[in-house]
């Protein structure tokens, strides 16, 4: 049975450092959507930092306020959507934000994910000995999470200009309206599941 389903945002999924803030100012931009960040909206409802409240109350306390963060990002319409990490983990994330957008697994390779975040001090889950260990072992448990995406791209060797580019042309190729107005109900062009790999 072939998935239909209607398209209202552009997600980003993906590791720390692989460009999804980055890569969704850049698209907001070029499509003029608006832009937001599951992190920002957890910061703001909690008035906490995301290392704050990594320290004090523990990571599920974090996910469990990062699945309220996506509830309330799933209903919106005519927004680029960055997620923290780890969002995947947890399958209902997936399926709330499936449930209004394209989703986007943005990677890179594990050196170059290293070199981006090694100098920031705002990462809790790489305050370790060995960071480097630390994000192979989180990527590896984390791919078949990852794999739940509709599109994956690399990012390693793109700026976040041709990585922007990139989805644009996706868009293009198979027929979705970049900036498409609501119609009658709110509902929008329907894709393909099958078409999005």
């Amino acid at each position: 049975m072939q998935l239909q389903r209607n398209i209202a945002n552009i997600v980003l999924v993906g590791f720390m450092g692989t460009g999804k803030t980055s890569v969704g100012h850049e698209l907001a931009s070029m499509l003029n959507m608006n832009f937001i960040d599951t992190d920002d909206i957890i910061e703001q409802d909690s008035s906490r930092s995301i290392s704050d409240i990594f320290t004090n109350m523990g990571e599920e306390h974090f996910r469990n306020l990062e699945s309220k963060a996506v509830e309330k990002v799933s209903k919106l319409s005519q927004y680029i959507i960055s997620t923290g990490g780890g969002v995947v983990i947890r399958d209902q994330n997936i399926q709330n934000l499936k449930s209004t957008g394209i989703l986007f697994h943005l990677d890179a390779a594990p050196e170059v994910i290293f070199q981006r975040t090694k100098h920031e001090t705002q990462r809790p889950l790489l305050k370790v000995d060995d960071p480097m260990g630390k994000i192979r072992e989180m990527l590896e448990n984390r791919a078949p999470f990852y794999a739940k995406a509709d599109y994956r791209i690399d990012t390693s060797q793109l700026s976040v200009k041709e990585v922007a580019e990139k989805i644009v042309e996706f868009y293009k190729m198979n027929q979705i309206p970049l900036n498409p107005p609501l119609a009658k109900g709110g509902n929008r062009k329907e894709i393909s599941e099958n078409c999005l790999k």
